[in-house]
């Protein structure tokens, strides 16, 4: 299955709070038809999980009820998928809470700026979190990022999140996701681009580029940009190839974090799995252990997608 043929954004205006309310208590495959009834596309994911069951994930997103009925009928407990966006009529900022990393501080300080503050709806995430919904930039496509150190990652272009009334086991027991509230009826599209550059300055070019280490002639700029291309399912072997290929050249292990770590997270991989596959490219290319780092990107803030789950 394929996106639908035209964007959400081209069709009735959705009231985001009003579709997230419908969905609370019911079955996963009810949930699920309403978001397509609503015109949003959605797709399966895995039972108390983020990882999308089909192929191609969010790339396969539908509001075809019978594909949807199918999906459902073979996975009944399935979370529920969607992709960000124009296609879908919703960007989403996520506020993380992931062990020091707290991102409601940040969040306020880019409300009380005007950046975030007419949002559609508010969505407890089962981390303890919220995601905030606002109506997609009907004259952009907004690339999914992540500000790392300030605990905040956007979802538009080339990414899905997770929505109510799906389920995430934590320490606790499972939670559902769940709306907590709406917004004043004026919401508005995030200026993602504003908002990255407020949470998170950094020069236009991440680094400069490594010195003429390349004895083989590598473009290491350009393997970057590769990196940086990759859609889900691509990404985290798409960075293992390209910090293979880095440290095989003879790049030191702390150019190469520098050089694709930035790369990685534009793609929507978060900083802990883009550690931890550079170390293993590292191993693999070397056979010795990676060397420890204190972070993946320099800069004043940033770390770890998708998954771009948005999630």
């Amino acid at each position: 299955m394929t996106m639908p043929e035209s964007p959400r954004h081209e069709r009735e205006p959705l009231d985001a709070a009003a579709l997230l309310a419908s969905v609370a208590g019911v079955l996963p495959g009810v949930a699920a038809l309403r978001y397509a009834e609503a015109g949003v596309p959605v797709f399966p994911c895995v039972t108390e999980g983020k990882r999308p069951l089909t192929k191609r994930g969010f790339h396969e997103a539908s509001t075809d009820p019978r594909q949807i009925t199918r999906w459902w009928a073979c996975w009944p407990r399935a979370n529920i998928g969607v992709p960000t966006g124009r296609v879908s009529g919703l960007e989403v900022v996520d506020v993380d809470v992931h062990g020091a990393i707290r991102g409601f501080a940040a969040f306020e300080l880019s409300r009380r700026e005007g950046l975030t503050d007419r949002w559609a709806a508010f969505v407890r995430t089962p981390s303890g979190g919220v995601h905030a919904y606002y109506p997609a930039d009907t004259e952009r496509a907004q690339p999914s990022w992540q500000a790392a150190r300030a605990g905040i990652d956007f979802r538009g272009a080339r990414g899905y999140v997770i929505v109510p009334p799906s389920i995430i086991p934590t320490d606790a027991g499972p939670c559902a996701y769940a709306l907590i509230g709406s917004g004043r009826g004026d919401a508005v599209p995030v200026d993602a681009r504003a908002l990255r550059h407020f949470l998170d300055p950094r020069p236009a070019r991440p680094l400069a580029a490594v010195p003429v280490e390349r004895a083989d002639g590598i473009d290491v700029e350009r393997i970057a940009r590769w990196v940086e291309m990759r859609d889900e399912g691509e990404r985290n072997r798409g960075l293992f190839w390209a910090s293979c290929r880095l440290i095989e050249a003879g790049i030191p292990p702390d150019r190469v974090r520098a050089t694709l770590g930035p790369a990685a997270e534009r793609a929507g991989l978060p900083a802990p799995e883009i550690e931890t596959t550079i170390r293993s490219a590292h191993r693999i290319a070397t056979g010795a252990p990676a060397a420890p780092t204190a972070s993946l990107v320099t800069g004043p803030a940033s770390r770890p997608s998708s998954g771009q789950v948005l999630s």
